[in-house]
């Protein structure tokens, strides 16, 4: 029996995915939770094998708890499920310790499939970005933009984007705020602009190309 943690934000959607897999045969949810913290104090009391997430979280963000677990809890394998394109996030969060990635808009045989395969050792993306990692093919300029950053790039991105500062950018990457800056003039560099408005507005920008 797979234990499954599911952890969003949203209550309609943790609740539905309960649901979902209340009648599987082979997958238990052995708990649901709302934030990035919980994630990691509940796998600290309790037995896990997947955690199906959100990327986008209030407090301790999808590819911070990522990094947490791949260093820490190195069995437990971690499902991104997100509104968020695929083309644009996918690539760094398997690169943060992602075994896959899931748009919310799949269907539910496909969520079920993604986790008998993550568990059985493999790596989930759709078929779609497959291809396009295996011919160096590009769906968009927003994702060929995106696989160009490192995953604290991306961290750091994400996170100014919601509204963060660099205060509490460097207490959540658990860097300092000096390294949050050079991040930031890094970014601004390949995005070609010259302040913060500008650098959260390109980085929207490419997300919606």
């Amino acid at each position: 029996m797979i234990k499954l943690l599911i952890a969003d934000n949203h209550p309609i959607t943790r609740k539905g995915l309960e649901v979902l897999f209340s009648a599987a045969p082979n997958i238990k949810v052995v708990g649901s939770v709302d934030d990035g913290e919980e994630i990691l104090e509940f796998v600290k009391k309790n037995p896990v094998d997947i955690v199906l997430t959100e990327a986008d979280f209030p407090k301790l963000n999808g590819l911070t708890v990522l990094r947490y677990l791949k260093n820490d809890y190195p069995d437990i394998k971690t499902i991104i499920l997100s509104a968020q394109p695929e083309e644009v996030y996918a690539i760094n969060a398997i690169k943060a310790g992602a075994a896959g990635y899931l748009n919310k808009s799949v269907n539910v045989i496909t969520i079920n499939e993604a986790i008998l395969k993550v568990h059985d050792g493999g790596i989930h993306l759709s078929n779609q970005l497959t291809q396009q990692l295996a011919f160096g093919t590009r769906s968009n300029k927003g994702g060929a933009f995106y696989k160009k950053l490192s995953t604290r790039e991306a961290e750091v991105l994400k996170l100014l984007t919601v509204g963060k500062k660099n205060k509490e950018i460097s207490k959540e990457l658990d860097i300092n705020e000096k390294t949050v800056s050079t991040y930031k003039a890094r970014l601004m560099r390949k995005l070609k602009v010259n302040n913060i408005v500008d650098l959260i507005n390109q980085a929207k920008l490419n997300q919606d190309l």
